[in-house]
Formats: C-alpha cells, sequence, structure tokens
C-alpha cells in the first residue's frame, strides 16, 4: 500500500503508539493524518486534525468519521489503536475476578472500537474498490497475559475479528493488518521495567510505529514488532500444555 498522499485516521494518538503513529505517517508523506483521542491532549499532537472522541461510542465513531470525509477525503488507512490494560490483579486469586464494569470497559474499547469503525468504513471503502484497517492487538492477543484476564481476553478477540474482516473482505480490496507488540516504552507499562510484557525488551513507540508503517505497506496481516513472539507462538502450537505450564511457572515469579 502506497502511504503517500492519503488521508489516514490514527485512533489512541494523544499519547505513545498512537502519537507515533501520526508521525510516521506524516513522515511517509501522508497528505491528512486525523488524530483522535478522548483526551483533549491530542489537539497538541501537530496531526493536520485532532478530533476529541470515545472509540467505545458508536454514534460518536460515526460522527468523527464522516466529519473527516466530509473535509478531507476519503480515508484510505483507518489505525484502530485506542486500547486500555486493565483488571490486573497479581495476587492471582481469581482470573474471572475483575469487576463486570472493568469486563465491560475492557470489552468496548479492545474490541467494539474496531468494530464501529468497520461498521461505518466498510460500505465506502467497498464503494472505491478498496481501503486498509490497521487494529492494535497485542502480543496478549496471541499468547496472554499474566494478571489481567480482562486485557487477555479481549485482545484475543480484536484478533478475531481482524482475521474475520481480512478474510470476508478481501475480494473487495480491503486489506487489514493487525500489530501485536510486547513491551512498549508507553504509559501502560513505563517504570515497571519487571512487567511481564517486557521481558523481551521494551521497544520504543516509534520503532514500533515504524514496523507498523512497514507492515502496512506491504499488506501484511500480522505485525510482529518483537521478532521472539513468533517462536512463542510456535511453542504454543507445538505443546499447548507444556506452554500452559510454562506460563504457569513465568507467573509465580510476579505472585504479591
Amino acid at each position: 500500500m502506497e502511504l503517500r498522499g492519503i488521508t489516514a485516521v490514527v485512533t489512541g494518538a494523544a499519547r505513545g503508539i498512537g502519537a507515533a503513529l501520526v508521525r510516521e505517517l506524516k513522515a511517509r508523506g501522508a497528505a491528512h493524518v486525523a488524530a483522535s483521542d478522548i483526551s483533549e491532549d491530542v489537539q497538541q499532537m501537530g496531526a493536520d486534525s485532532s478530533h476529541i472522541c470515545d472509540v467505545s461510542d458508536a454514534g460518536a465513531m460515526r460522527e468523527m468519521i464522516e466529519q473527516i470525509e466530509a473535509e478531507h477525503g476519503p480515508i484510505t488507512l483507518f489505525c484502530s489503536n485506542a486500547g486500555i490494560l486493565n483488571g490486573y490483579d497479581d495476587s492471582f486469586e481469581n482470573a474471572a475476578g475483575a469487576s463486570a464494569a472493568d469486563w465491560q470497559r475492557a470489552w468496548d474499547v479492545n474490541v467494539m472500537a474496531h468494530v464501529h469503525a468497520a461498521r461505518v468504513l466498510l460500505p465506502k471503502m467497498k464503494a472505491r474498490g478498496g481501503g486498509h484497517f490497521l487494529q492494535t492487538a497485542s502480543a496478549a492477543g496471541l499468547l496472554n497475559q499474566i494478571g489481567s484476564a480482562t486485557y487477555a481476553t479481549t485482545k484475543h478477540a480484536a484478533i478475531g475479528f481482524a482475521e474475520n474482516l481480512a478474510i470476508t473482505h478481501r475480494d473487495d480490496g480491503i486489506r487489514v493488518s493487525v500489530l501485536c507488540p510486547q513491551g512498549v516504552d508507553t504509559d501502560m507499562i513505563r517504570g515497571e521495567e519487571d512487567h511481564p510484557a517486557a521481558l523481551d525488551g521494551i521497544l520504543s513507540a516509534e520503532a514500533v510505529a515504524g514496523a507498523a508503517m512497514d507492515g502496512v505497506e506491504a499488506e501484511r496481516f500480522l505485525i510482529l514488532p518483537h521478532e521472539t513472539v513468533a517462536g512463542y507462538m510456535q511453542m504454543k502450537l507445538d505443546d499447548y500444555d507444556r506452554w500452559i505450564g510454562g506460563m504457569a511457572k513465568l507467573q509465580r515469579r510476579y505472585r504479591g
């Protein structure tokens, strides 16, 4: 996919990977980059336009997309990047112990935000003959997340949706990429260098954004900024029970 000259949207753009995606798209020649976030800080990101939007709100998402297309032209690339990590419990007393509100919020942001964007954009992209979705998930969606069942479960679901989106609309000229990093130097794990996601090293948000755009340009579905994740996936497939045992062993290291 050629990034030069396109209109692109990045959600969760006020900081971290989202802010880095905005900068990377501008560096690669995107004509208009629209930055979206629930925080007013997004107005300081240097994007071509900024939009305060709660991505878990289907109506707000539709309104934002319609406004961007009306003012800046067809959206070619939608980077559905917003996400949250909640329900973390290092006592490991009950994997289902997070509150109903935490489960719902994780579902609304980590899964339904992707659905809301696709619901609005798919008819438009089909009519135009193509488009591209970049959806930020996590290595936790391929492996798991020690201490947060809400995060692990919703990130698995996000990858499942991305797969279905890619399969269903491939013949419509629509491509999907799913970004699955491990530890990234963002607010989510900053200051917690012993966090399970950081065991294979912490990448900068800029490095992850660069890998993401390389993957989009190559139209790859699975983008793994941490190359070790592919090996872990293979270990999981080769012997699922042994892999679960290994993860349980790793969890003992973090028991509070």
